[in-house]
């Protein structure tokens, strides 16, 4: 693929977001087990993802703050296991604390990132909170140290999949949007947002892309041992 420009999302693309957040989970349960000791840490996660992920839509499309965000997830959990009488601040504070604690690579992705860096200009455009997202460039710094670019999109005053986080990271690539490929796993955020500002995308679906797909100028992989190969194509 004759790309100049390869941009990474960070979590569950090169990050391991989800063991971080189940573990995290596992860590409140046991903390707070007064409050969640009746929930396995697979229904935990279950209740907090079907809270979690409407509210970050709704911030992504710019319906509720940052912080109403932070508020509402863990008072609407407490909320949703019969505890509302909890503090979800401290519950909060706690998962964050024990979330960084868990943080780790994808198998097989900070190699694949390293290597990709020595044949073409790579990058990094990310959703998330962005005093996160730099604990975490400051716990992985081979992250900057290999990126041309480095977009946190919750500076840029947009988050993915608004085609300005695009123009934005298409621009501090220094290339046409047409030479940029994007290597994401979310299909809302990364794949269609990607391809709407004109980019090229390799979506990663470890899970398979469940009948789904990118346009022609694009691929799917699940696995980053195939990534290279597919990119070479």
């Amino acid at each position: 693929m004759d790309v100049e420009f390869v941009y990474f999302d960070l979590d569950d693309t090169l990050l391991d977001h989800g063991h971080a957040e189940r573990e995290a989970l596992a860590d409140v349960r046991d903390r707070y087990l007064e409050i969640f000791g009746t929930l396995s840490v697979d229904e935990l996660r279950a209740q907090y993802r079907a809270i979690n992920g409407p509210l970050w839509r709704r911030y992504a499309d710019g319906e509720i703050e940052k912080a109403t965000l932070k508020e509402r997830r863990f008072a609407r959990l407490l909320e949703a296991v019969g505890a509302p009488q909890a503090d979800p601040a401290l519950v909060r504070r706690y998962y964050m604390q024990r979330y960084g604690h868990h943080w780790r690579f994808v198998p097989g992705a900070r190699e694949t990132y390293e290597a990709v860096a020595e044949a073409v200009p790579v990058g990094v455009l990310t959703n998330g909170f962005a005093e996160v997202q730099a604990e975490k460039f400051r716990e992985f710094p081979t992250l900057e140290e290999r990126a041309e670019a480095v977009v946190v999109c919750e500076q840029t005053g947009v988050l993915k999949p608004d085609p300005k986080a695009f123009a934005h990271a298409t621009e501090e690539a220094g290339v046409a949007p047409d030479d940029v490929l994007y290597v994401g796993d979310s299909y809302r955020s990364d794949v269609e947002g990607a391809q709407r500002a004109g980019w090229r995308v390799a979506w990663y679906a470890p899970d398979g892309p469940d009948g789904r797909s990118t346009d022609g100028r694009g691929f799917v992989f699940e696995d980053w041992d195939e990534f290279p190969a597919r990119l070479r194509s």
